[in-house]
């Protein structure tokens, strides 16, 4: 994700890093190039077409524009709602296990340590799924040695499996008198909702915005690019190629930014920051179980 202050406009205007600029030159200058085509036939010719029906065009692609980008804003936040749901749920879990537990043993700590790392270990390997990555080295510690058997072993349920590692943890705190049956649930309670809130995530990633309706704005706005010049050259003579350029980059870019949000949890500039909150519930948690 990129990080920027809103308040310094200029800064933001004209930051090219994080933009989806790049990936919009080919398309810019192809149309840009039509509208020199255009500018040359009716100037040699007076070829044009009639800007009616662009202009009525022009109102229906404009809001099929509108409802693309609202979706994938929509699915956008409602990654990092989710994602901040898990990290508030992790803190829930690591502060209940550091509160209840009154004067812990050597044992009692182990199991309190290993149900903590279970439950960072889940929100990585939910995101590694989410990415469809399977290297367990940039987990680091996360991963100890008495895990890589059964994460060997675990192709597509690797996150749930290490949920379950962590109510085994706390069943076996409940085994030794540390914990309440009512302590339990309540600890429960919270890895239920992480495992809700990470399915609700998959949810997202494999349900992408129909085929249907995205390939028929990308046709449409295609279409209407590579046409528009024709109707705007009695108007705009030379300067068709850019006006219809900039017109170009702007309806390409409202599609483009739409692609690049639709599944946040990626690796793109504009994605969510998801190995920061990892870190972020690393750090915390591990604070509370320490010092709680």
């Amino acid at each position: 994700m990129i990080d920027y202050d809103p308040k310094a406009w200029h800064k933001v205007a004209f930051r090219l890093q994080g933009t989806i600029a790049p990936r919009l030159v080919s398309r810019t200058l192809m149309v840009a190039a039509i509208g020199v085509v255009a500018a040359w036939l009716y100037h040699n010719q007076a070829f044009k077409v009639p800007v009616i029906a662009h202009t009525i065009i022009g109102v229906a692609l404009g809001l099929l524009l509108v409802f693309r980008t609202n979706a994938s804003f929509d699915r956008f936040w409602e990654g990092r709602k989710l994602l901040g749901s898990m990290v508030n749920r992790t803190r829930d879990f690591a502060r209940q296990l550091a509160g209840f537990i009154q004067e812990p043993d050597d044992a009692t700590r182990a199991h309190v340590l290993a149900a903590r790392r279970y439950v960072v270990l889940y929100f990585a390997l939910g995101m590694q799924g989410l990415r469809d990555e399977t290297d367990l080295a940039p987990l680091g510690d996360l991963v100890a040695t008495e895990d890589q058997a059964w994460l060997a072993n675990t192709a597509r349920a690797r996150a749930p499996v290490a949920l379950a590692k962590a109510t085994r943890e706390v069943q076996a705190l409940r085994a030794a008198g540390k914990l309440t049956d009512a302590q339990v649930m309540l600890l429960d309670q919270n890895l239920t909702a992480l495992m809700d809130a990470h399915g609700a995530c998959e949810r997202i990633v494999r349900t992408p915005i129909p085929f249907a309706y995205a390939q028929h704005i990308k046709a449409f706005v295609l279409l209407f690019c590579t046409t528009i010049p024709f109707a705007m050259v009695e108007a705009m003579r030379w300067w068709t190629p850019l006006t219809c350029g900039v017109l170009a980059y702007s309806l390409f870019g409202i599609d483009e930014i739409g692609v690049e949000i639709e599944d946040p949890f990626g690796y793109d500039p504009n994605d969510l920051p998801i190995d920061r909150i990892q870190a972020g519930i690393d750090a915390t948690t591990g604070e509370i179980v320490a010092n709680g």
